[in-house]
């Protein structure tokens, strides 16, 4: 039986949890305190060994379902399976969401063929890795198809409303790599349907130190040119607006600026992971020899290596 015109639309909030006990009841809270009141919450317990199961139990609204450490994308997609909204949003367990969020994001989504809304984030926690505001822009005006190949994920998985019918004609969540599978999700679905934007900052973001942005950058970068390779040759009705220079340019010419990224913040693991899978896989110049030749090299070599060289630019420089 459908919706009456004056029943408010059901939304499913799907929150992974995997040992979040010192900031799951902020995101729970973030949820149960939404001006919009008709709100589905489950919670996924992706095998807690803290308190997070005590916690839990003290939100008995909240429906949980339990797995043996299988990581967030199937945790999501078991929250999928037995969620009842016509739209779905999903916020990690370390994560919150202005009260207003899902009114606003509804709104924006109502009367429209909109198959998601997005809105702006900011980054939280960590002093070092706390950021500004930030509105993204419309992409329905700038062109998605380049911005989204252009980027390594145009929002951030929180910061996004869907109708749940999107999610369930594309399957839900892809799980072939443990990391960027929201940025193939938003590029099936938002490269295919219409998107809308919320222009306000109603979804937070925490960092927790230089471990989310350095210790995995390297394999980070790797996954997020899995996933646009697999965009790329599974719909080149949409790629094929794009020149081939700048699709190389996104794909390649992306992966080797995050290897010198990581290269030259001395994240040499991460630099070193990059330029090995560059040579193996990716594009590259003669100008690119000198950083990608010594990545081959076992750490306990290549490390030295690079101070040496490193000791040797600053003695010329001061020659």
């Amino acid at each position: 039986m459908g919706r009456s015109a004056t029943t408010p639309p059901r939304v499913s909030v799907i929150m992974p949890c995997y040992n979040a006990a010192s900031y799951l009841r902020q995101a729970l809270e973030s949820v149960t305190g939404q001006t919009h009141g008709a709100v589905e919450l489950i919670v996924v317990d992706d095998g807690s060994t803290d308190e997070s199961r005590d916690i839990l139990a003290q939100y008995p609204r909240v429906k949980v379902l339990r797995q043996d450490r299988q990581g967030p994308y199937p945790a999501r997609n078991l929250g999928l399976k037995v969620a009842t909204g016509e739209y779905v949003a999903f916020l990690d367990a370390d994560d919150y969401w202005a009260p207003t969020f899902l009114e606003e994001m509804l709104a924006a989504l109502q009367g429209t063929d909109a198959a998601l809304a997005y809105c702006g984030w900011q980054n939280v926690g960590a002093v070092r890795s706390s950021g500004e505001p930030y509105v993204p822009p419309d992409y329905e005006k700038e062109g998605k198809v380049h911005a989204f190949l252009r980027s390594a994920s145009p929002w951030p998985i929180h910061a996004a409303l869907i109708r749940k019918e999107a999610l369930d004609a594309v399957g839900g969540f892809s799980t072939a790599l443990r990391t960027c599978m929201d940025y193939d999700l938003w590029l099936r679905i938002g490269l295919s349907h219409p998107i809308v934007r919320v222009p306000r900052v109603l979804a937070y973001y925490r960092h927790h130190g230089a471990g989310q942005l350095t210790d995995k950058q390297g394999r980070q970068a790797i996954n997020v040119w899995l996933v646009k390779k697999r965009f790329m040759e599974s719909r080149p009705d949409l790629c094929a607006a794009v020149p081939r220079d700048l699709l190389k340019r996104y794909l390649h010419g992306a992966l080797l600026a995050r290897g010198y990224r990581c290269y030259w913040q001395r994240d040499l693991a991460g630099a070193q992971t990059v330029f090995r899978f560059v040579l193996r896989h990716g594009s590259w110049g003669v100008r690119d020899v000198k950083y990608l030749f010594p990545a081959l090299l076992p750490m306990g070599m290549y490390a030295p290596l690079l101070k040496f060289l490193d000791r040797r630019h600053t003695s010329r420089a001061r020659a």
